[in-house]
């Protein structure tokens, strides 16, 4: 199991930075240059203080790691995020799963938006499970490895796509004003 722990300013108020997320991914796009796509599946206004939405995001081109690429091709790089927004504790409970790989990655945290005078810290904090042996194709022997690879190499893109997305939101409403 790999960790997920990134902390990260948006220079934004919480306000504003929180709601662009929750409201506003979609409008991200042009300004997230590893994603290809987001597609919202569900927003549902659960009641007064919260919302569920789902979205489809569609990775672009990244290298897979050469442990893997026998195994998971660019075509299988999507996944379907489920989040639970929680408007009065600024903050959002999401899972990840990996439509070809439901039963074999696991992932899901929570995002905190905590105010910092007049800019935004973003805290993501989240665990990814790979079991690598309900993977189709690879081998028992080194299905360990192979899992092991998988959470690092998607640790190590999450961490600067996260930041590229709280800079995306920068940019993005730099051009609202």
């Amino acid at each position: 199991m790999a960790k997920i722990d990134i902390t990260d300013k948006v220079t934004f108020d919480r306000d504003t930075v929180y709601e662009t997320f929750r409201d506003n991914l979609v409008e991200l796009l042009p300004y997230l240059p590893t994603v290809k796509n987001i597609e919202r599946t569900d927003y549902e206004r659960v009641d007064e203080n919260s919302v569920k939405i789902v979205n489809i995001w569609y990775a672009a081109d990244e290298d897979i790691p050469s442990l893997a690429q026998r195994f998971i091709s660019q075509e299988m790089l999507q996944w379907k995020d489920t989040a639970h927004w929680d408007d009065e504790e600024f903050s959002v409970k999401w899972d990840m799963e990996v439509g070809f790989l439901s039963d074999a990655i696991s992932c899901g945290g929570k995002t905190t938006y905590k105010k910092v005078g007049d800019q935004t810290e973003v805290h993501i904090l989240g665990d990814l499970k790979v079991d690598a042996k309900k993977i189709p194709g690879v081998p028992r022997l080194i299905a360990g490895k192979v899992g092991g690879a998988i959470e690092k190499f998607v640790v190590k893109m999450i961490t600067p796509n996260m930041k590229e997305a709280n800079r995306g939101v920068e940019k993005y409403l730099a051009t609202l004003d």
